[in-house]
């Protein structure tokens, strides 16, 4: 979400139970002052799934939240309920500006190079796009009001994940190895499946090798080029080979 789009979150707009969570208002700085106000734009309106994690983390947010406001004791008159998911301390919505001193803050804490805040919501959508989601998704996931804003502001990283789509579409292409098991040589299926064995007669080349040296050149260089050396039937297999004509 976009900073104001953040600071505005109720949790009537948040469905934990669901995963679900709709941006229907937003906090706006004007100046110093804070209005509260529509998403700019139509597309903003939007509902955005949760991750599982990300629902762990509010609904601990939720409960620490609802403690807090139990120790105002009484002093509760004093609490503003804002109905807000990211409030003050005493309840009332928080200052997009403050937002982002605490965010700049503890990136240096941390030890993370210079980063805007905004840059984690572009960070968001990288990781979706190189995750595969469709970019059709990404585009209604970050309010995009055309699908074209979305393709040319991630486009690099459409390359990484159309190499990620094209290995698992590969993945699901079934593969079969070739059918050695119980054949040996001068035996086939169709002897098998008669019940007789036959013995290629002398001078003959068996059926399967018939068929195979008919793809071999007879040009007698061709055979020195291929390794292969003449002999009475023809040519003569070398070592290793006859699993191929099998």
């Amino acid at each position: 979400m976009r900073r104001g789009e953040a600071c505005g979150r109720q949790w009537t707009d948040t469905d934990l139970g669901a995963a679900l969570l709709t941006v229907a208002t937003q906090l706006v700085q004007r100046g110093w002052k804070v209005e509260e106000s529509a998403p700019r734009t139509d597309s903003g309106e939007r509902v955005i799934a949760l991750d599982s994690e990300t629902v762990k983390v509010l609904k601990a947010h939720r409960k620490r939240q609802l403690k807090e406001r139990l120790k105002w004791g009484e002093w509760s008159e004093a609490y503003v309920e804002t109905g807000r998911v990211f409030t003050q301390g005493n309840g009332e919505w928080p200052h997009p500006a403050w937002v982002t001193d605490q965010f700049q803050r503890l990136a240096a804490e941390a030890g993370l190079p210079p980063i805007r805040l905004h840059d984690l919501r572009h960070g968001a959508a990288k990781l979706a796009v190189a995750a595969g989601a469709d970019m059709k998704i990404v585009q209604e996931m970050l309010g995009h009001s055309s699908i074209t804003i979305t393709s040319d502001t991630y486009a690099s990283v459409l390359p990484e994940a159309a190499r990620k789509a094209a290995e698992d579409a590969a993945r699901l292409v079934p593969r079969q190895g070739r059918r050695t098991t119980g054949l040996t040589s001068g035996s086939h299926s169709g002897d098998q499946a008669g019940g007789k064995s036959r013995t290629p007669r002398p001078g003959k080349p068996d059926g399967a090798l018939k068929r195979r040296s008919k793809r071999v050149s007879p040009d007698p260089g061709a055979v020195g080029r291929v390794g292969l050396e003449p002999t009475t039937n023809g040519l003569k297999v070398p070592a290793g080979s006859c699993r191929d004509f099998r």
